[in-house]
């Protein structure tokens, strides 16, 4: 298998190959080098990097970022809690 530089090259294999080097094609997908899988010389799928989604986590990440009412407890008015229970 080449080792050039894997961020940015390309690699084709069979499906034979994939199927009994797929470790190591994950190992360079995971390094950053696409890896093409070819059926009869077609290509046919493509194995990559999954991208890592930016994204806020734990307790209170999105503290301040949002308000609830001061009337949201409130009763509904009446012509609108009877829509909510099927009446009119």
């Amino acid at each position: 298998m080449a080792t050039a530089d894997v961020s940015t090259a390309s690699k084709t294999v069979n499906i034979y190959e994939a199927k009994t080097q797929l470790s190591k094609l994950v190992d360079l997908a995971a390094a950053g080098q696409d890896i093409v899988i070819a059926r009869a010389g077609k290509p046919v799928a493509r194995l990559t990097t999954v991208e890592k989604k930016n994204r806020m986590a734990g307790f209170g990440a999105m503290n301040g970022k949002g308000w609830i009412a001061d009337d949201f407890n409130d009763p509904l008015p009446a012509d609108l809690q009877a829509l909510f229970e099927g009446r009119e």
